[in-house]
């Protein structure tokens, strides 16, 4: 027997509709460094998704699934794209910025890239790849920068450069969006590549909007169109965590910082624009607490920090919570587009001395990713809290493969996933019976030391809470007698006076981590060294170990 209801596809040209007309009021807010910042309505973003898909249709022949590149921050025209690109059939290839030019040029051309849509301040990344991008034919440059160099690169390489602004003015402002499939392609985003190749993921209409809503389930990031928040996550990290995608299905007012991340703007931003929420790793939050300690602002506005891309230390959880920032803890990976789960303490903690605990967890699943946690030797381990196992997914929003090229069947690599088709995430974890799930490393950074697990994440969150530590990364290298042992690698906060022996003697009185799991191993670094997302990218402190680039004691 089949239902009776209507068989609508969920597609994101209905969330690009439904927020320009019931929200059109709600605004982007675009920061711009100096004077005041740029505001356009959702009616307005509307208007001109619309005449952007009349450019790219009529003028620059973007038809079928032809790909269509960002190389942007998070600004208004970006948000035009995101919405624009897909709802026109065509997918949008949000272009991650701080990836090396080579792994840059060789991801546009494993997308096959036709377009490609530019900041003008990041024309200086983009020009010098010119030569070496196969697919592209256009190149769209909207905001300030020296064009320049770019068009004698262009006209060099037979790549023709168009203003956005051009290609937008006497563009209708509606658009007859096609009916399209929801399971076609809407979005790709490429993984890091810290290890090989980077991996392409491709997400469906209906992946995004399922996605969308999600993010705005109450027990989720639960904004309505009362807020603003403040996108920090970048919009070519896995879709700003959807953030775009899911205030225009609620009408929350967005605020993009554009290029103007640094601690100081970031703060200026929260002061002056009274954002109510925000959403960026740990790495943007330790920062601008170093800022408000320094030069205190009025930040009572943002009641809800969103965190994820690594583990939150305690010490910073318990910083914002005094200045009454209160921070959620998320987990996800461009593979689960983002949002695997969302720290948000069950009904019976709240209140209680159990409620911080469920919030240093990475959260709990919702309705639609499944978990289960997978041992060493491929036995199934239970949701008891304590039996620790690789975490593995599924659900709608969830990859099932990666993308191989244009013309080459999707990949499906045997360690990312199971054979009956469950997400390998490579973190390793426990999982509460009522399904709070805690991380207590990646697979690749637990350090195996005589046969025992040792997590790296547990042990740098301890010396994060050190009041003379500004950051810390704990790496795992060779030792002769147990395998494997921790090295601590150490970032001093200015004018610290702790030593090796008193911040491992801090270590041991904390209560948690046994007198075996102590690193003997210490270094002092100016900074941690992080990947293109902002992660710590242990695999360079590893090399720097391995060839005596670090001033290692030995206690």
């Amino acid at each position: 027997m089949l239902s009776t209801m209507q068989d609508v596809p969920l597609l994101i040209s209905r969330i690009l509709t439904h927020g320009s007309t019931i929200h059109g009021t709600s605004q982007v807010t675009t920061w711009t460094g100096e004077g005041e910042p740029h505001r356009r309505s959702y009616a307005e973003i509307g208007a001109r998704a619309a005449q952007l898909a009349h450019a790219l249709r009529d003028d620059l022949g973007v038809a079928g699934d032809d790909r269509v590149a960002t190389l942007a921050w998070n600004n208004a025209e970006h948000v035009e794209a995101y919405f624009a690109i897909p709802s026109m059939g065509a997918v949008l290839h949000t272009l991650n910025l701080r990836l090396p030019p080579e792994q840059l040029a060789w991801i546009v051309n494993h997308a096959a890239d036709r377009v490609v849509i530019a900041n003008g301040t990041l024309l200086p990344l983009l020009t010098p790849l010119l030569p070496h991008l196969k697919t592209v034919e256009h190149v769209v440059v909207f905001g300030v920068g020296d064009r320049a160099p770019l068009t004698a690169a262009a006209e060099a390489s037979g790549v023709r450069v168009h203003e956005y602004e051009d290609l937008l003015a006497g563009k209708p402002t509606t658009y007859d969006w096609p009916e399209l499939d929801e399971r076609q392609a809407a979005a790709m985003c490429y993984t890091s590549g810290t290890t090989g190749d980077p991996k392409g993921v491709v997400y469906s209409h209906r992946s995004i909007y399922l996605h969308s809503m999600q993010v705005n389930m109450a027990q989720s990031m639960g904004l309505t169109d009362q807020d603003t928040s403040l996108v920090v996550v970048p919009q070519f990290h896995v879709n700003a965590w959807g953030l775009p995608h899911a205030t225009f299905m609620t009408g929350v007012n967005m605020l993009m910082p554009d290029r103007f991340l640094q601690p100081a703007p970031l703060a200026e931003m929260i002061e002056s624009e009274k954002p109510t929420h925000a959403a960026a790793v740990p790495t943007i939050w330790q920062g601008l607490l170093a800022e408000l300690t320094a030069k205190p602002r009025d930040v009572s506005s943002l009641g809800q920090v969103t965190i994820g891309g690594s583990a939150c230390p305690p010490s910073l959880m318990e910083a914002f919570d005094q200045l009454g920032m209160r921070v959620c803890h998320a987990w996800g990976m461009t593979e689960t587009s983002p949002l695997g789960t969302i720290a948000r303490p069950p009904a019976h903690a709240v209140g209680t001395d159990e409620e911080f605990g469920y919030r240093l967890t990475q959260g709990r699943f919702p309705t639609s990713v499944e978990a289960r946690l997978t041992g060493p030797g491929g036995e199934r381990l239970p949701w008891d809290g304590e039996s620790a196992g690789e975490l593995e997914v599924r659900g709608p929003w969830i990859a099932g493969a990666y993308y191989n090229g244009p013309d080459a069947e999707p990949l499906r690599p045997a360690d990312k996933f199971s054979e009956d088709g469950w997400l390998k995430t490579g973190d390793v974890g426990t999982i509460s019976a009522d399904g709070f799930l805690t991380l207590t490393d990646r697979a690749k950074d637990v350090i195996k030391s005589g046969g025992e697990w040792i997590s790296s994440v547990e042990l740098e969150n301890a010396l994060m809470s050190h009041p003379e530590v500004a950051e810390a990364a704990v790496v795992a290298v060779p030792d002769d007698k147990w395998g494997e042992r921790p090295l601590a690698t150490v970032v001093l906060k200015e004018g610290s006076t702790a030593d090796f022996e008193s911040l491992r003697t801090f270590l041991a009185e904390q209560g948690k981590i046994a007198k075996w799991q102590l690193p003997e191993r210490w270094t002092i670094i100016e900074s941690v060294p992080k990947t293109s997302v902002g992660k710590f990218d242990k695999k360079v402190l590893r090399r720097q170990y391995a060839q005596g680039e670090l001033d290692v004691t030995q206690l």
